[in-house]
């Protein structure tokens, strides 16, 4: 077995596409104007965001003025929350916020810190899929509900959440629904027309776009307070001269992403089903696939049982990364300890099967070739980990 090189941890980061980088570059060295500026460098810029924004508003259907530029995931989740919910208070009295226990971190805390100024918060719970059910969000709703937030594709499991039908149960209900479409943009479709949310957030960086710069769209008419202060740009809903050269590549990376979305799927779906079919005959039983059925083939999470193995998540990460394996266990890292994830938690496993939970995640760039060596890997750290 031949060392290999294998980057399977895309689900946190792409690698930039070459492409996208050829776009970014004239806007790094020769039109470096501000496009708040009203000379001809700055038009120059001015023109290159407009005309990125119509691609990615195109691209999901919406209207180009519903496109709203900002620094990545985190914030394109943070000012949904923050802006709608504080601004619906405002408006209308209500202050209570839904969101499920299987959310990203960044709209978990976000959630922590309405509660902190008076919202009230109602968790969801979810399966042993890591699914939200439509039933007990139905059952969470009431009169002081403001806002609800659910995850359209789990970063850590591929669950696939019925975001279209969960919108439609609250749409007559002056409710405002919110998703985090941070992992399924540029990889599944997404229409604004069928998909009815008030607001759904992306990042350029899942989709081999650039690192610091993602987007919030936020329907026509919906209410939407700005979180950072101190300019006018992004029609007054986001301070902070933009980033031209990042936003041009977040454009390119859409019209990419387009143009190679189904081949793509189906490369991943091939990948992910070969290393299914690869660990199922390593230990069938002793190597749980989390979320099996899932119909998202870029993420794949699967759980040591701890009954079987020396469950330690670093010293697996470490394993796969010396033998050039690239992997996650999908949870933050807090004082440079691994810790289990909330989702994997949350679905019902024990916690020393949950400290044995690998995440690998896949791009267009990734081969067949490589899923195979991974499972050479696989099956030595299965046998090295056995109790």
């Amino acid at each position: 077995m031949k060392k290999q090189d294998i980057y399977f941890d895309n689900a946190a980061s792409n690698p930039l596409h070459p492409l996208v980088l050829e776009k970014m570059l004239p806007y790094l060295k020769e039109y470096y104007g501000n496009a708040s500026s009203v000379h001809s460098y700055g038009r120059k810029a001015r023109v290159a965001i407009e005309e990125a924004r119509e691609v990615i508003a195109g691209f999901i259907n919406a209207k180009p003025g519903e496109i709203y530029f900002v620094s990545g995931g985190t914030e394109a989740n943070n000012f949904p929350l923050l802006g709608m919910a504080k601004t619906n208070k405002s408006e209308t009295g209500k202050n209570g916020i839904v969101i499920s226990k299987a959310e990203h971190q960044c709209i978990l805390q976000t959630a922590e810190e309405l509660k902190n100024e008076s919202f009230s918060l109602n968790y969801l719970s979810i399966d042993e899929n890591s699914l939200v059910s439509r039933q007990e969000l139905q059952n969470a709703l009431n009169e002081n509900t403001s806002l609800v937030s659910i995850i359209h594709v789990n970063n850590e499991t591929a669950a696939v959440n019925e975001v279209e039908l969960f919108a439609k149960d609250i749409k007559d209900k002056d409710i405002l629904f919110h998703t985090d479409a941070v992992q399924s943009f540029g990889k599944i479709k997404i229409d604004v027309s069928d998909l009815k949310a008030d607001a759904i957030s992306f990042t350029a960086h899942k989709i081999n776009g650039p690192k610091g710069i993602g987007a919030t769209y936020i329907r026509t008419g919906a209410p939407a307070a700005p979180i950072i202060f101190g300019g006018s740009q992004e029609r007054n809903r986001r301070g902070g001269t933009e980033n031209v050269a990042a936003i041009v590549g977040f454009a390119e990376a859409v019209k990419l992403a387009s143009a190679k979305m189904d081949d793509t799927f189906v490369n991943c779906e091939k990948i992910r089903n070969f290393i299914i079919d690869g660990i199922h005959s390593i230990d069938p039983k002793g190597i749980k696939i989390n979320c099996p059925d899932s119909p998202f083939p870029y993420i794949l999470s699967f759980t040591f049982s701890g009954k079987e193995y020396n469950n330690d998540s670093e010293a697996m990460l470490m394993y796969l990364d010396l033998n050039g394996i690239a992997a996650s266990n999908g949870a933050a890292c807090s004082s440079g300890t691994l810790k289990p994830s909330h989702v994997i938690l949350n679905m019902g496993i024990p916690l020393e099967d949950a400290k044995g939970t690998i995440r690998l995640s896949f791009g267009y760039q990734n081969t067949i070739e490589e899923a195979g060596y991974f499972l050479e890997v696989l099956d030595l750290m299965a046998r090295k980990f056995r109790l």
